[in-house]
Parts: C-alpha cells; structure tokens; sequence
C-alpha cells in the first residue's frame, strides 16, 4: 500500500529512543513510506534542511532542542512552516498534547500506540496537509504550493518579479490580549488589505498567497511594490485600530502579564515586509531562494520602528 504520488513520501522520525524510533520506521516502511531518522531536534533540523521530508513524527523529551522548540522553529521559519508534525506524547499527559498544539504540531499520537494508529495519523495527516497547501482554511487565499508554483512560472517567462514576506508586528500580543479568535480577525483583515491593494495596482496582476499564521507573500512586478505595500500598510493600520478594544486602541498599547505577574506594555501592531527583486543579471534559481531573501528582508524591517518595508537592494531597484 504505497501512498499516492510520484514518489513515496518521506517521513521523518525524530526520536533519542532508538527502540521506538525503529518501531516506527518499520511500518512506516512497510505501508510504503520512505522513512528518515534524528536522534534529537538539532539533528532534526540538519537533516530536515538537507532533505525536505513531507512530514515529522516527533518525540516530546528529547536532549538538546525537545519536540516543542523544534515545532516551535519549524514553525517560525518560512521554509518549513508548512511541515505537519505528529508529537508523540507520553500517556495520560493531557497538558502535554495542548502544549503540543499550541506549539503548532498537527496531530498527537500517546505512547504506546499500536501500528493502525501510527499509519492512521500519518495517512490522514498528510492527505489534510496536501488538501491545505492549495487553499488557506481562514482567508481562502492560495497556499504554500501554489506560491512556489506562482513564483516558478514567473523564473521561466524571463520577466523581472519581486517577492514580498509579510507578517504582523507584535501579533502575539494580540492573541495573549483577546485570544486566538480575535488573533485570526487581525490574519482576516490583513488578507483583505493586501487583497485590496493587490486589486487597486491594476496590470500586470499581483499574485497574492497565504503561507499560514499571520505571513503572506505577495508576487509582483518591481515597479508595483512601493504602491502595493504603502497602500496594504494604511489600509491595514486603519483596519487594525478598529479590532484593539476601545480603551487600548485610544491608549496606543494593551497590558499583558508575564508569567511572574509583571506587567508589560505592547504597541498595536504593525506591518513587517521584506521584498526580494529578481534581476536581468542574476536571477533566483528556486522559489525557495526567492522567499528565503524575502524573508532575510523581513527580519531587518522587524528592526525597524513602525511598519516597514525593507527592500533588497542586491538585486535590482524598484
């Protein structure tokens, strides 16, 4: 029973328990998976980097970096945070399998498991995952599949392009302040901003795809991106200030706690966006390497006060 496809899919077990970590590589292999293993998240990461795997089954405790932080980095870097996860938990932990979610981990599987349920959740975790990556659930805009596929058809009509990360400023602190359904009216009114903006440049048409969480890209040509952005940015701010409840709206920053009960202050939020420019000289080989400067971009605008957009000027001007 070889899962559908080209090839098999690649499922990474990350695990320092070596009895379960061959446990869980023999029947993966025997239904038709190709199976990779790490014996911790650092090494998770080193392989990961090397061979793309489609998914992770990872250990919660584990030396070094545990199941939570490499979910955790998984999640916050552009090039994997697409990556299903399945945590392995110990039993009975319920705290453990929230932890694990909030984390960012797509499914849960409790030690000890028997082997139906191991290929259970990884064929039914995959199969979502694929359905996901064309169409995000919350804004309906295009996934991570097609933005690299967007990008791709770009590379071959030999035509300058520019690549535009976005995300939200301080996000967290609006899901720490009013919680996750609130956070997800912040993510719904970014898409409609950027969608407006994409609409209003005109031709050529801006392609506009929705990584996950609070990060869009945008595809567009070079000359649109100053327009596109500005425009995306006041819309949004504006959009924004009417989420905040009145009094932090009209304060300029909402209160949270800390875990030892200090009070701190976090600004409203605000928009980060880096932009990489292909270029006739020297053009991106990858989708990837597009994003990947795009997102180097949107670190240094994070340094920045403010919304921001950071542009990189290696390749080409705007």
């Amino acid at each position: 029973m070889e899962p559908s496809g080209e090839r098999p899919d690649v499922v990474l077990v990350v695990d320092d328990d070596e009895d379960i970590a061959r446990f869980v590589e023999f029947n993966l292999r025997l239904h038709g998976f190709d199976v990779l293993h790490a014996a911790d998240g650092q090494e998770a990461l080193e392989v990961i980097e090397r061979h793309r795997p489609d998914l992770a089954v990872v250990d919660l405790m584990m030396p070094r970096i545990d199941g939570l932080e490499l979910t955790r980095r998984l999640r916050a870097d552009p090039m994997t945070s697409a990556l299903p996860v399945i945590m392995l938990t110990a039993k009975g932990m319920t705290v453990d399998k929230v932890n694990g979610l909030s984390a960012g981990a797509d499914d849960y599987l409790v030690k000890p498991f028997d082997t139906a349920e191991l290929v259970a959740r990884v064929s039914s975790t995959l199969r979502r995952n694929k359905e996901f990556r064309e169409v995000s659930p919350l804004t309906g805009l295009p996934g991570n599949s097609r933005i690299r596929r967007e990008i791709s058809d770009r590379v071959r009509g030999g035509v300058d392009y520019a690549v535009g990360y976005i995300d939200i400023d301080r996000f967290k602190s609006v899901n720490d302040r009013y919680g996750f359904v609130r956070g997800d009216e912040f993510i719904s009114a970014l898409a409609r901003s950027l969608h407006r903006a994409v609409v209003s440049i005109g031709l050529p048409p801006a392609f506009l795809g929705h990584v996950g969480g609070d990060d869009f890209v945008i595809v567009c040509a070079p000359n649109q991106v100053r327009l596109l952005t500005s425009k995306a940015v006041v819309d949004f701010e504006k959009a924004a200030d009417a989420l905040y409840d009145p009094t932090d709206r009209e304060r300029g920053f909402v209160e949270l706690k800390d875990r030892r009960g200090n009070i701190r202050r976090a600004a409203l939020v605000t928009l980060s966006i880096g932009v990489s420019l292909s270029d006739a000289g020297k053009r991106f080989t990858s989708p990837l390497e597009a994003i990947a400067v795009a997102s180097e971009m949107k670190t240094v605008a994070k340094s920045q006060p403010g919304s921001y957009v950071a542009v990189d000027r290696r390749r080409g001007v705007t």
